[in-house]
């Protein structure tokens, strides 16, 4: 018989700068499959400023990328246990912003970015968290398949939402554009789409075109 028990779990992430609590906006910025916050935050490293902090939130299922030893990836879920992942993935994102936003006398504006898995990881719990998202942006990723957006427009009525791809990434299929086509109907919404030249990464050139945006 399987049983489960609930207990205290130690979680990592990866920021661009000590908080004043004076930043007028955040960056939520979710890692792709079998990388670590410590490397993801140096993409946005270069335009942490004192009014933008980056907060990069560590998955906490993790794996040796090749065999039995060497470098080490996190990752947000996979399909053994998934549920459960995801319900840990949600208590781990709401603490780690209430216990971030609590010492703010005025709450920053929250924006949010997802790369890979952690795009549809981010999607997931935007769609739920109880505070408001300024601007969402998928990147190499989109829309989890089993978040019914539908049933959250509302909650994404006043989120800026964006989707960014390579013209080269090897991950990204048609099938997989026609499905995000697909849901991205039934949310009923406006979703910006952005192409650059490249894969399966971040590039600094578009990042910065979004960053720049949001001012």
């Amino acid at each position: 018989m399987k049983k489960s028990i609930n207990f205290q779990f130690q979680a990592q992430y990866s920021i661009s700068h000590e908080p004043t609590f004076q930043e007028k906006e955040i960056w939520l910025v979710l890692h792709g499959y079998g990388q670590l916050a410590e490397f993801f935050i140096r993409k946005f490293q270069g335009f942490d400023s004192p009014d933008w902090l980056f907060i990069a939130p560590e998955g906490t299922n993790y794996g040796y990328l090749n065999g039995f030893s060497g470098r080490v990836g996190a990752n947000w879920m996979t399909r053994h246990e998934r549920e459960i992942a995801i319900q840990n993935n949600h208590n781990y994102l709401d603490l780690l912003m209430e216990n971030l936003l609590s010492r703010y006398a005025e709450t920053p504006i929250i924006n949010v970015l997802g790369f890979s898995q952690g795009a549809a990881t981010a999607t997931r719990w935007a769609s739920r968290w109880t505070g408001e998202v300024d601007q969402l942006v998928l990147w190499a990723g989109g829309f989890a398949e089993d978040l019914i957006l539908g049933g959250v427009r509302e909650k994404f009525s006043k989120t800026k939402l964006t989707m960014v791809l390579g013209d080269q990434d090897e991950f990204i299929t048609l099938e997989s554009i026609d499905k995000q086509q697909d849901l991205i109907k039934n949310l009923g919404k406006e979703v910006k789409k952005l192409t650059f030249s490249g894969g399966h990464e971040i590039d600094i050139e578009m990042l910065s075109k979004i960053l720049d945006s949001s001012n």
